[in-house]
């Protein structure tokens, strides 16, 4: 294997989800880039999937047992420091839900090796059900009002998003982040457990002065269930973890318009247009609470 091709380690979560990991890594075997190492991380699932993982691929990829569910961020920096300790010019983390372009892999690390100011690059993904619908080109983030967006969501792709551009944030359904970024920036910040980890990942990258990029030939598809089908779990993560970004990346007053936003403006104006969802406001106020005690996040490590 030639020495002038970037080394990359794929990071894939597994957590109880081992027909979506199977097809996802099926996938990435037919990945046309020469020097892709697959790691597996299993999250703490509850059947024995490690062993189903194992006799179906064998040597072929890494295997990383984990025994609880540390969240996606804490599941990921598993991956990233094997990545790290083990020679990795590039880590992928890529969501086990997905299918990839053959091209994918090559596109990001052409765009990558391209830029000395890449922080992290992400594709192009897809809705799986939908494959020409687009899920994310990346995300823009408001500081202001702690709200996100994934760029491009739900739209057709008729070539509107053809060009490489900056965004915000790379999402982490699939971001690529080179080596020397990780060194500069550090790892995910684990107290966000699930959601935000990687837009607070890419807001510290931007002050340190690195920038994400959003590549349109890298291509994916997306299943996201987990979006389609939130849980009270997701409505509480997703709310304490959006106003706990402003807290750590953000001024008082930002965290003060922040609060007053989704106090006054986003909730109520979500509960007025759906209003059958008004199962959701317990995980919303429990939120909320745990912000009124919990005065200071921790900062994360550098």
């Amino acid at each position: 294997m030639p020495n002038a091709v970037p080394s990359v380690f794929t990071v894939i979560l597994n957590w109880n989800g081992l027909s979506d990991t199977r097809e996802c890594i099926k996938s990435l075997e037919q990945a046309d880039y020469p020097n892709n190492r697959i790691v597996v991380v299993d999250n703490g699932s509850e059947a024995d999937e490690v062993a189903a993982l194992r006799t179906e691929f064998g040597d072929s990829i890494v295997l990383i047992e984990s025994q609880a569910n540390l969240g996606f961020a804490g599941g990921a920096n598993l991956g990233l420091r094997y990545g790290l300790d083990h020679g990795a010019d590039y880590v992928l983390l890529l969501n086990n839900d997905t299918r990839v372009d053959a091209a994918f892999l090559s596109a990001l690390v052409d765009a990558a090796e391209a830029r000395s100011d890449i922080a992290a690059v992400c594709p192009k993904a897809y809705y799986y059900d939908e494959p020409e619908v687009i899920y994310s080109t990346g995300g823009s983030v408001n500081l202001w009002t702690a709200k996100a967006r994934q760029i491009g969501r739900g739209q057709r792709d008729v070539g509107q998003f053809a060009s490489t551009v900056q965004r915000d944030y790379a999402d982490g359904v699939c971001i690529l982040i080179p080596r020397r970024a990780l060194e500069t920036v550090g790892l995910l910040d684990e107290e966000y457990f699930a959601y935000w980890e990687e837009t607070d990942w890419c807001m510290r990258a931007r002050e340190k002065g690195l920038r994400c990029y959003y590549v349109p030939n890298a291509k994916i598809w997306h299943k996201a269930v987990r979006v389609q089908s939130p849980t009270s779990q997701y409505y509480f993560l997703f709310r304490r973890n959006a106003l706990m970004f402003v807290r750590k990346r953000g001024t008082r007053l930002q965290v003060l318009t922040a609060v007053l936003a989704h106090v006054f403006v986003f909730a109520p104006r979500y509960f007025l247009t759906h209003p059958r969802k008004i199962a959701r406001a317990p995980a919303e106020l429990k939120a909320l609470l745990w912000h009124a005690g919990n005065r200071q996040p921790r900062r994360p490590l550098l």
